[in-house]
């Protein structure tokens, strides 16, 4: 692919199309890449590729209260301001607090202040795909988007010095802020999607935040045999509004199969959505290509 770094993100309208499994697919079939995973609030595709951490750190990110229970008289003022129920004059409930700070300005005793906390982890890892950039964010804590940046300067770093030249993220389903932060500045982006009328709408959703970046796209249409109107109707909409359709996979239970087995699917098999995604990766790296 020559010496310029290229970047493809594979998203999804809405979960269970079968983007990680993709993903990982195509993670055993590219040469000279690095994988991240920035599905931080959901991330599986450690499950499928098995990384060894090389490398870690804390990743910090919304603030909290924080008392100090030597200044603190209990006199309940924090308690009363807070609209979110998150401090009583016992303790602090760090996954209600939303750091908006009124407590520490409401207590006359300067008992309270806002501190940063430690809300996930990012890892640097190595498979035997290749270099490996994931995170784990805490149950209900903020600032996925941050993390998720966090991971492709990770994945981006390790590619500049080992002079690889195409990173593959796996992004969030739907058009929050983990998917803005991981379709940032990429060349490609790959949509997977599914023939039922959830997976149509979503995926015109995706479709759309994708056009707003004025990146190239490609459609990737899994189960594509369940509901054959349904995938003609994609295939209309790809049409006219210019995506690639890079492939259509049949319905095939060896998916979850290969996924129990905690092995990318062209590793575990060699049938037709195995071979779907072989062509469709030739059809990936054309796309990267141009």
């Amino acid at each position: 692919m020559g010496n310029t770094l290229k970047q493809m993100t594979i998203v999804s309208g809405k979960g269970g199309t079968g983007k990680t499994t993709a993903l990982a697919s195509f993670a055993a079939l590219a040469e000279n890449k690095v994988v991240a995973d920035c599905d931080v609030d959901a991330a599986n595709l450690y499950l499928v590729l098995h990384p060894d951490v090389i490398e870690s750190g804390d990743f910090y990110g919304a603030k909290i209260a924080v008392r100090d229970d030597s200044l603190c008289q209990q006199c309940g003022e924090c308690e009363r301001r807070c609209r979110f129920g998150a401090i009583t004059t016992q303790a602090v409930d760090e996954l209600a607090c939303e750091g908006c700070g009124v407590c520490v300005l409401a207590c006359p005793h300067q008992a309270l202040q806002l501190q940063t906390v430690s809300c996930g982890q990012w890892f640097l890892s190595d498979t035997v795909y290749g270099p490996m950039a994931h995170a784990k964010l805490l149950p209900g804590a903020e600032s996925s988007g941050r993390l998720v940046t966090i991971v492709r300067q990770k994945a981006e770093d390790v590619a500049l010095q080992r002079g690889l030249p195409l990173i593959l993220i796996d992004g969030s389903p739907g058009i929050g802020c983990t998917t803005v932060s991981a379709l940032a500045d990429v060349d490609l982006a790959l949509i997977v999607t599914e023939p039922t009328l959830a997976g149509i709408h979503d995926m015109e959703r995706i479709a759309e935040l994708i056009g707003h970046f004025g990146t190239p796209a490609a459609v990737l249409i899994n189960k594509a045999d369940i509901n054959e109107e349904n995938t003609q109707r994609i295939g209309n909409y790809c049409t006219h509004n210019g995506l690639d359709i890079i492939g259509e996979l049949p319905y095939d239970e060896t998916v979850t199969e290969a996924l129990a087995a905690q092995v990318p699917l062209v590793e575990y098999q060699d049938g037709p959505v195995a071979q779907g995604l072989r062509e469709a990766w030739t059809r990936l790296e054309q796309l990267l290509l141009k």
